[in-house]
């Protein structure tokens, strides 16, 4: 059995959930650069609200956007090796997401302000995003001795 297998047998579920959505972020990151898989991809800017290239069709990508998911990605690959910090990421990155969330809705599509830039589909999967890491970690992250503690009764 390989050391990466041998690993991921001995991590927890948590771990797991976390290392899930850290490939998730590196495969968007790395597809955000793909021709073909990004449309318009001739569009795409470094930032901001003018890059025209689209992931998928649907969502509004830049350089910086696809940064952003590798670097959540690279986080995610340092974090998820405890038990800890794999919480810390799927709460933490959650929250982060959330409040991105809030700001996509907030700032207008065209605005100087939209520098990432976030769409409507954006918004949607990014609450999404943040609900799910969020309630992964709360659900999967209880502490070890909380887990092993006895029912009352």
């Amino acid at each position: 059995m390989d050391t990466m297998t041998t690993r991921l047998s001995r991590s927890s579920l948590l771990q797991k959930a976390a290392a899930v959505v850290t490939l998730t972020f590196l495969l968007v990151g790395i597809l955000g650069f793909v021709p073909g898989v990004t449309t318009d991809y001739d569009d795409m800017t470094f930032a901001g609200h003018h890059s025209g290239a689209q992931l998928l069709g649907l969502f509004g990508v830049s350089v910086l956007h696809n940064l952003v998911h590798l670097a959540f990605g690279v986080a995610g690959l340092a974090l998820a090796r405890s038990f800890g910090g794999a919480r810390a990421f799927l709460v933490g990155g959650g929250v982060v997401y959330l409040v991105l969330t809030v700001y996509g809705f907030l700032v207008d599509r065209h605005d100087d302000a939209n520098f990432v830039p976030l769409d409507q589909a954006d918004n949607w999967l990014h609450l999404v995003l943040g609900v799910g890491m969020v309630g992964l970690g709360l659900a999967l992250g209880r502490s070890m001795a909380e887990r092993n503690r006895p029912l009352p009764g």
